[in-house]
């Protein structure tokens, strides 16, 4: 029978007979897709100045990675990169979204990120962007007063901690 599942870290909603292992817009992990009935997805947060620092920071590291992506979607000379750069890039507008959200911004702001033409540079470039965001989230997430933002951060953190891998495996 399908049903109507939600993610609880991004709130897009999903239409299958089960939910699937990642959310299909920002990557979360199975354990954050519920039936859509059942889901409490909260963005009207009270944010301490530690979280909203940290929000802030975290929607700028998202919108230069998404930025990124994307360039290197349309620059790589590889066509299965284009292809997962072009994926990466999805997710990470999608996690520009959220902390959009969070902050009570009217629009994501623009990025200007440049890439490479070469797939193994946009390849290491990615691996460097993504280890930077595991350890920010990580320490984000150590920090929060929040339960929701901190559930967030640690969603991330699991997410990019995919997207690395993914580069570990090209880079092989």
């Amino acid at each position: 029978m399908v049903k109507l599942w939600r993610c609880v870290i991004c709130g897009d909603p999903y239409v299958g007979e089960s939910p699937p292992q990642n959310c299909p817009f920002c990557g979360a992990h199975i354990q954050y897709i519920q039936e859509a009935r059942e889901s409490v997805v909260e963005f009207n947060v009270e944010l301490t100045a530690k979280d909203k620092a940290n929000a802030e920071h975290a929607l700028k590291v998202e919108v230069s990675n998404s930025t990124f992506y994307f360039c290197a979607a349309d620059e790589t000379d590889d066509a299965e990169g284009k292809l997962l750069f072009k994926a990466l890039g999805k997710i990470e507008a999608e996690h520009a979204a959220i902390w959009r959200k969070i902050l009570k911004l009217p629009a994501i702001p623009k990025g200007d990120d440049t890439c490479y033409k070469e797939n193994r540079k946009n390849l290491e470039e990615s691996h460097a962007r993504e280890e930077r965001a595991i350890g920010f989230y990580k320490k984000a997430a150590s920090e929060s007063d929040s339960p929701r933002i901190k559930q967030i951060f640690e969603a991330l953190v699991e997410i990019e901690t995919d997207h690395l891998n993914l580069s570990e495996e090209r880079l092989r």
